[in-house]
């Protein structure tokens, strides 16, 4: 192999190395088990041939500076296969003003299970839900959120378990 062909080697198997170790990780913390230990054999093959390559080849700043690219490459390339696969459920806590509602129920009629409350804010009345979404909907929620309330505040976070009510219901069938 050629400079060339050694620093191009180095910076696609780390970039597919880093990318799988990524994905795993991701896995691991949603208890996606198998998976993750499949993926691990793959990424582990491929950082011990891509390293190989490396420490044969040490001599030439270069090809660690390709190791380099390679890494922070698939630290990208892995954020933007999760984000594209989406795993889980992600559950929005939207504050609305009090009068805006109709929101609960225009929800609920695009599927969404909605818990709503009311609520007490600084400026007077407000209303509370909670939205549980699987994270591939996220963002046509947080869309469909700005066209009926733009002044909403939402937050959204990861429920790492969840037992009971609608999603279950909804997931036995």
């Amino acid at each position: 192999m050629n400079g060339l062909e050694i620093v191009s080697t180095i910076v696609v198997m780390n970039v597919v190395y880093v990318s799988l170790f990524t994905i795993r990780i991701i896995l691991v913390m949603k208890a996606r088990r198998l998976l993750a230990a499949l993926i691990s054999m793959a990424e582990v093959f491929i950082y011990l041939m891509a390293l190989n390559i490396v420490l044969k080849n040490i001599d030439e700043p270069i090809n660690l500076a390709a190791y380099c690219l390679g890494w922070g490459a698939g630290v990208w390339l892995g954020i933007k296969i999760e984000e594209w696969l989406a795993l889980g459920y992600t559950t929005l806590q939207i504050v609305v003003d009090h009068e805006a509602n109709l929101l609960p129920l225009q929800l609920r009629e695009k599927g969404f299970g909605v818990t709503s409350w009311l609520a007490e804010g600084r400026d007077g009345p407000r209303l509370v839900m909670q939205v549980l979404a699987k994270r591939n909907q996220e963002k046509n929620l947080m869309k469909l959120i700005e066209n009926i309330a733009p002044k909403a505040f939402v937050i959204s976070y990861e429920p790492r378990t969840f037992r009971g009510g609608f999603w279950t219901k909804i997931l036995k069938r």
